[in-house]
């Protein structure tokens, strides 16, 4: 029997195939006293052979697909394994204190971390963790319980899960997973931003997805509607088959738009921009005819480490990226931790309200001594292309101008060095906070050019977490509210000779494309894989038309409003 759900479509494309369940799978047992200590030590042992066997298999997965580095963690692993320290005491307990294997291998391995945890030394803290990483494999292997290892998929599946952290998305092996679908989450996680630059399907938000989905189900996933079919029946599996077709065949036919110009009908020209995360998104880029970058978000480079990138590392990334863009217009947002982007090396306070905290251009002012590497690296960079710097999250003028004193001080201290800078890199903010909308007229004096980040605009403007399943309903990107914020500021940066971009994921966005062309935004930045859709249907709107939309779309009452309007136009 089929079973049918519903979540939020997040990444277009039709994945067919079986699920691959990534979920902490429960290691909860019981205390018991035992009789037969032999085969009881004998479970353990076999245990932990099995979790060497597996553990050298993921060592060489990752040092393939990751990297040597990587690779050398694992390698760690294995090393506790062989450890007579730790795996003496667990036999002792099961033959002295009769205890069965699993409260033996964690009264023993918990006694290790606890004395680890507590040292002052970042070193013993690291062993504290790969204790507990290992015992858990061997607690699994006793239980009889599989983990999850997403490096280890080799055969297509759809990855089930509650979220997936970047980490997780970083093990994906884009070869064998067609798709992913998600408890948590809306169209702008984590998740579902890498789920398009990867081009995989998928789905999230269904809330359940994890208890209604076995290990290896079939399951069809559809991310153009965000409709979910598990188990199908065949006739199912055959008309999903050939939508898929037909979506492989769209994107052939789209192909065609890759070298031409972003025109609408009547003759107004816009540019149409990616978003990247690494210089290995680029291929991507290239692929489907962007026009620049238009926001490339630097903070992949100090993720999944253990210490921050050198300058030299910052400068060979940056470097790349403007030397294959080749002349064209490369925006890049300095580091933008915080919130949901957590940087376990840095030790960052916890915070009630992490959106609202210690955040971005507050962490990179407050610490120079990371933010300066960072400027030193974009203005070494800058002779190998078009560069554009924004600073993110500013909300004051005071921000912008503290930052750009540091960046001048850095253009200075390179010269002085002997170091060519370009003279002709923009500075511009990107504009999250309402506060920075509400004075857009007087930063447009002193930036160089806006770049809309809706993603956290809406959820600033609303007062709604754009991660919370509850109040999911107010991220409302055509919210009134927010296209009076946008058109005031695109209309301060066009009286002061700037231009304004957008690069939160509204830029991409079908029903908010005649919207923001209406408004008069230059610059729309989207997931790479969204620019050939967004070039066909602005080439059959009209901007005349579209400027009247927008007029009226301000004058509605609610985002509901909006969207049949917008319906209304776009035929």
């Amino acid at each position: 029997m089929s079973n049918y759900m519903k979540g939020i479509a997040a990444s277009d494309g039709v994945a067919i195939a079986k699920a691959y369940l990534l979920v902490e799978p429960d290691l909860s047992f019981d205390k018991e006293q035992i009789t037969d200590v032999e085969s009881e030590l004998e479970k353990f042992r076999n245990a932990i052979e099995t979790t060497k066997v597996e553990l050298t298999k993921i060592r060489n997965n990752a040092e393939q697909n990751l990297g040597a580095d990587k690779a050398a963690i694992f390698d760690a692993h294995v090393l506790i394994l062989d450890d007579p320290e730790i795996i003496n005491p667990v036999e002792d307990k099961i033959k002295n204190d009769k205890v069965n294997a699993p409260t033996a291998l964690t009264e023993v391995t918990d006694q290790f971390v606890s004395i680890f945890e507590s040292m002052d030394n970042e070193y013993m803290k690291e062993r504290a963790a790969d204790i507990r990483d290992v015992s858990k494999r061997v607690l699994a292997h006793i239980l009889g319980v599989e983990l999850p290892n997403p490096s280890m998929i080799d055969e297509s599946v759809v990855i089930i899960g509650n979220d997936l952290t970047p980490s997780d998305t970083a093990q994906l092996n884009k070869a064998y997973v067609q798709g992913f679908v998600t408890n948590i989450g809306g169209r702008t996680s984590h998740s579902a931003i890498m789920s398009r630059s990867m081009e995989i399907a998928a789905v999230v938000g269904t809330k359940t997805i994890t208890e209604e989905v076995k290990q290896g189900d079939m399951i069809i996933v559809d991310g153009l509607t965000g409709e979910i079919i598990i188990n199908p029946t065949d006739d199912e599996v055959i008309a999903y088959q050939n939508k898929r077709e037909r979506f492989f065949e769209d994107k052939k036919e789209l192909q065609k738009l890759r070298e031409e110009d972003s025109v609408t009908a009547d003759g107004t020209q816009v540019e149409l921009a990616a978003n990247i995360g690494t210089p290995d998104d680029l291929d991507g880029v290239i692929e489907n005819g962007a026009e620049g970058i238009g926001l490339y978000r630097t903070e992949f480079l100090y993720m999944g480490r253990d210490e921050l990138p050198s300058e030299e590392e910052q400068f060979e990334a940056y470097k790349k990226v403007l030397e294959t863009m080749d002349g064209k217009r490369v925006v890049v947002r300095t580091l933008d931790i915080g919130g949901d982007k957590e940087l376990p090396y840095m030790n960052l306070p916890k915070e009630m309200n992490p959106f609202l905290g210690y955040r971005a251009i507050r962490l990179c002012l407050d610490q120079p001594d990371i933010f300066r590497p960072q400027l030193r690296a974009l203005l070494r960079a800058s002779t190998y292309g078009k560069l554009n710097i924004m600073f993110p999250m500013v909300a004051t003028i005071q921000e912008f101008r503290d930052a750009k004193a540091l960046l001048e001080e850095e253009k200075a201290n390179l010269e002085q060095e002997g170091v060519e800078v370009s003279d002709d890199i923009e500075l511009g903010i990107m504009v999250e906070i309402p506060s920075t909308a509400a004075l857009a007229d007087v930063f447009a004096k002193e930036v160089d050019f806006f770049s809309i980040g809706t993603n956290d605009l809406i959820q600033y403007t609303m007062a709604a977490d754009r991660m919370s399943e509850r109040v999911s309903y107010l991220y409302q990107p055509y919210n009134p509210a927010i296209l009076r914020l946008v058109k005031q500021v695109i209309e301060a940066s066009h009286k002061e000779g700037k231009w304004t971009g957008m690069c939160g994921e509204m830029a991409g966005d079908e029903v908010a494309i005649p919207l923001l062309l209406g408004l008069g935004l230059d610059e729309f930045s989207m997931s790479a894989t969204s620019i050939l859709k967004a070039r066909r249907q602005i080439a059959n709107l009209s901007k005349n038309e579209m400027n009247e939309l927008s007029n009226r779309a301000i004058d509605c009452a609610t985002s509901d409003e909006v969207q049949t309007l917008v319906k209304q136009y776009a035929k």
